[in-house]
């Protein structure tokens, strides 16, 4: 009875402690597998940790590409500002210079119609007295038809030689050459003086020439006193002119003395000049006229110059 009650406890111990083991055997499996499970995550945690990493690297490293390229398109884009900003200072520099060349043209462009016009004004003037001269010259030679003085048929002059109207190297007027400037000078002066050509004369000119011989500068004096005296005879109302004639005179007449700088030479039997001075007819003392389609002329030939 003992024995078999031992061996039930021998029985009941022993089964105890195996299911006391077989329980933590299980409980050990059990551990090593949560032990493994939890390693197989780990690892797994792990190695997606390092992917993760990886690709952040691999993110941030394309975000620092691409602040590098916004880096870089920024400072493209800076410069192309500055360059456009340059174009359009420059373009506004040309717009303002082309303003400036348009305003220019406009007025040179102005200039030319008005000179233009000053120059079709001045050409009418002109036609106005075409012909003139050739009148005037056709008067003067109708006046002097019937006497020994002649007048030149293409500038209207009168010629008296030095040797009638004054003694050797003297500028006094000899009794004689009174004579013949008094029958002369009205000839000729009323001609020029005349409602009909008054208008367009512009100058009446009394022009002293000496010969070759002799100082140019005692010339002039001598070639100017002349001229002189012929113009103080002129004046005087003694000698034929009237005292408007002699007024109308004064505002016109001009005295020059020209020395030896416009001699006379001679001429060969087919009337061609030769290089010798013809000292008696270079002694002489002009009277000639200027018109005022002279100025004209001059007038025109400045406005063509100006263009």
């Amino acid at each position: 009875m003992k024995n078999r009650r031992k061996n039930r406890e021998a029985f009941a111990d022993h089964s105890y402690w195996q299911s006391y083991s077989d329980m933590m055997a299980a409980l050990l499996l059990i551990f090593i597998l949560i032990i493994a499970i939890t390693l197989s995550i780990y690892r797994q945690k792990t190695t997606d940790l390092d992917n993760t990493r990886i690709e952040l690297d691999k993110a941030q490293s394309q975000l620092n590409q691409t602040i590098t390229d916004l880096e870089n398109s920024k400072a493209e884009l800076e410069k192309s500002n500055q360059e456009l900003a340059s174009s359009l200072t420059e373009l506004q520099q040309a717009y303002a210079q082309a303003a400036l060349t348009e305003e220019e043209l406009n007025k040179a462009y102005l200039e030319i119609e008005n000179a233009r016009e000053e120059l079709t004004t001045t050409k009418d003037e002109l036609q106005a007295i075409v012909g003139i001269r050739t009148d005037i010259i056709g008067a003067l030679q109708s006046a002097f038809n019937n006497s020994s003085m002649k007048v030149d048929a293409q500038t209207g002059s009168i010629t008296f030689s030095s040797d009638v109207l004054f003694r050797y190297n003297s500028a006094t007027l000899t009794s004689d050459s009174r004579k013949t400037l008094k029958e002369i000078i009205p000839m000729y002066l009323d001609v020029l003086l005349q409602d009909q050509f008054r208008g367009y004369i512009a100058e009446i000119i009394i022009e002293g020439h000496t010969d070759t011989d002799g100082g140019y500068q005692s010339n002039m004096e001598l070639s100017y006193e002349r001229a002189n005296a012929v113009a103080d005879f002129c004046l005087d109302k003694r000698n034929g002119l009237t005292e408007t004639e002699i007024e109308q005179l004064q505002k016109i007449l001009t005295v020059n003395g020209k020395s030896w700088s416009s001699p006379v030479y001679k001429k060969d039997a087919s009337g061609n000049a030769l290089e010798e001075v013809d000292m008696p007819a270079s002694r002489r003392v002009e009277i000639k006229f200027r018109l005022k389609e002279d100025e004209m002329i001059e007038k025109i030939s400045g406005i063509l110059a100006q263009e």
